[in-house]
């Protein structure tokens, strides 16, 4: 069995919008000037960010908790089962937020399935501008059902 397998990220996106407060207003403004192309994908994101883009903008984003509520992790846990594509998270690293934690371990569960993160407009604007928007993209992650049968034999 093979160290990796390819997953196959869809024409239609599954995309996370997440933002700090301070970073909430320029999130939806992003939003509303990218309302075009969201507007073809799913989106989802952390409660209090959820719901302030889709009174701005008229998008359906399909909120979870708040992120210091567990919100993060939720996303988290989507990224794992493989419903989640690429994240969005206008972070705001002027502040100490009590969930940084949270973030770390989202930023990290990103990194494992090989999922695109931005963390600031410019990323995300390089993300949403790209011809992989609109197009199946393949990507290789672990394969963990390997990887697991592996650990549980050396640890024999």
């Amino acid at each position: 069995m093979a160290d990796t397998i390819t997953l196959t990220i869809g024409r239609q996106k599954n995309i996370a919008l997440i933002a700090h407060d301070g970073k909430k207003a320029e999130l939806i403004q992003w939003c509303k000037d990218n309302a075009e192309t969201l507007k073809k994908h799913f989106l989802c994101g952390t409660g209090t960010t959820a719901r302030m883009i889709t009174d701005a903008t008229d998008l359906p984003v399909r909120g979870y908790n708040s992120g210091p509520l567990g919100g993060d992790q939720q996303i988290g846990a989507k990224i794992v089962e493989g419903k989640i594509d690429f994240v969005i998270f206008f972070s705001d690293p002027l502040t100490a937020a009590p969930h940084d934690p949270d973030v770390k371990a989202l930023m990290r569960i990103a990194q494992v399935y090989d999922i695109p993160f931005a963390n600031n407009k410019a990323t995300a604007d390089f993300l949403i501008h790209s011809s992989y928007m609109d197009e199946e993209y393949d990507h290789d992650v672990i394969n963990f059902q390997q990887n697991i049968a592996n650990r549980a034999q050396t640890l024999r």
